[in-house]
């Protein structure tokens, strides 16, 4: 009966659970409050597992192990304002503008994260990967189906807008997904173009000035500037290798 009336919490426990009631000696309203309590708090864990898999961030870097000092240009104290993930509630949007290898995409999983941890529905894409999906569909109720899906979490990412060139039919594609989401779900961006130079990734898109203005609107745009951080990694690894070479020698 509990399996049907979908209370998982005691299926398994149930005798414990029980033996709890009986030697602490639960009145009838205790012990159905301690029921509630349990599966309440059960489902929340399994909630919060379902919306932090279909977010698909999967494994990332935590804020913790992010380099401040790095960048040569960087607002720390607007960064950790975002952590908080207000930003969800209030249906805004948040764009990450920087160079390769400056931490944008981590700070904007790691937002994403945050997002899902207080209560939101979320979704992490690469921009490529989006309008791919979306250019393959072979009718118009199938691509309506993936439009939808692009608009119903409260939060989508949209990593790495500009790195590839797109056709008017891409630009058309995306600002379908902007003006589904406009005003009503936050979209966080990361793009290494200012928004000036957005008519060189939809050459010849009639609809990148609205696409622009509605993603700009309500909008936190924050500009990392400085020098590549993986390249520095990649440099301090090789020197590390040389170094060690030489010793062995």
């Amino acid at each position: 009966m509990l399996k049907k009336l979908g209370i998982r919490t005691l299926i398994n426990d149930l005798d414990d659970f029980l033996l709890s009631a009986q030697k602490e000696k639960w009145k009838p309203q205790e012990l159905i409050e301690q029921l509630a309590v349990q599966e309440l708090r059960e489902r929340e864990h399994r909630s919060l597992q379902w919306r932090m898999r279909d977010s698909t961030i999967n494994n990332f870097v935590p804020m913790t192990d992010f380099d401040w000092r790095w960048p040569k240009k960087i607002d720390r104290k607007t960064i950790e304002r975002l952590l908080t993930a207000d930003f969800a509630d209030r249906k805004e949007n948040v764009i990450f503008v920087a160079a390769h290898g400056l931490g944008k995409t981590m700070i904007a999983k790691n937002l994403i994260h945050r997002t899902v941890l207080k209560g939101h529905t979320a979704l992490f894409v690469e921009a490529a990967e989006m309008l791919v999906d979306l250019a393959s569909q072979d009718s118009a109720r199938a691509l309506d189906r993936r439009l939808k899906h692009y608009a119903k979490p409260s939060v989508l990412c949209i990593d790495e807008v500009g790195y590839l060139p797109c056709d008017q039919r891409a630009a058309d594609l995306f600002f379908q997904i902007v003006s589904r989401r406009y005003e009503k779900k936050s979209i966080i961006i990361t793009t290494n173009l200012a928004f000036s130079d957005w008519n060189t990734v939809f050459p010849g898109a009639t609809s990148v000035v609205s696409l622009v203005d509605r993603l700009i609107h309500h909008s936190e745009i924050t500009a990392i500037e400085g020098d590549s951080y993986r390249r520095k990694q990649a440099e301090e690894q090789k020197a590390s290798r040389a170094k060690k070479r030489k010793t062995t020698k």
